[in-house]
């Protein structure tokens, strides 16, 4: 394969990368995800996913480049990365005793061909007391994570339920991703 390039900064997305190669470098895009919209939560993972992978492939003529990106979808409501602890709260409360969308765009271009998909998983959250919704909001870790939580942390308590891959859940679904970037 050619030079592959993480178009994230997302050290999960390093890690999960990592379980099929090594031998790639990371390089964050300067694309601006404020400007896009989408009819729907999976349509705009996907166009953020391209857009990425797209601006990082037009500075790196020639290398593989893989860009990702995650959203919750409650309802058809998106829920990023929450901005303040009230709206981690308000995100939580919403998650609480539900089921909600995980959905990750992947998106690889060489520069002359691009590929993506969208992988979403069903997720269930136990319901969670106003005391836990608190504590974890007083925490670090809501802060960085789409939809205020983290699968692989804290938030793992609270799972009832998933259906698909947990791997989508944590920015990068491995073996569909490693499959595209094998076709390269």
């Amino acid at each position: 394969m050619k030079d592959l390039i993480l178009a994230s900064q997302s050290p999960r997305r390093k890690e999960l990368l990592s379980l099929y190669t090594t031998d790639f470098t990371v390089c964050v895009s300067d694309f601006d995800e404020d400007a896009v919209t989408a009819d729907t939560p999976a349509r705009l993972v996907e166009q953020l996913a391209r857009g990425k992978c797209l601006a990082v492939a037009k500075e790196h003529p020639g290398a593989v480049v893989l860009g990702c990106d995650t959203v919750v979808d409650v309802n058809g409501e998106v829920f990023g990365k929450p901005h303040s602890p009230d709206d981690a709260r308000r995100m939580l409360r919403a998650l609480s005793g539900a089921t909600h969308y995980v959905h990750t765009g992947v998106c690889v271009s060489d520069g002359t061909r691009t590929e993506s998909f969208v992988d979403t998983c069903k997720v269930t959250f136990f319901p969670l007391s106003e005391e836990e919704i608190e504590r974890y909001a007083a925490t670090e870790e809501p802060y960085d994570k789409a939809g205020a939580y983290a699968i692989q942390g804290r938030a793992a308590v609270w799972l009832d339920a998933i259906e698909g891959d947990y791997y989508t859940i944590m920015g990068l679904p491995v073996s569909r991703t490693v499959r595209l970037l094998e076709q390269f």
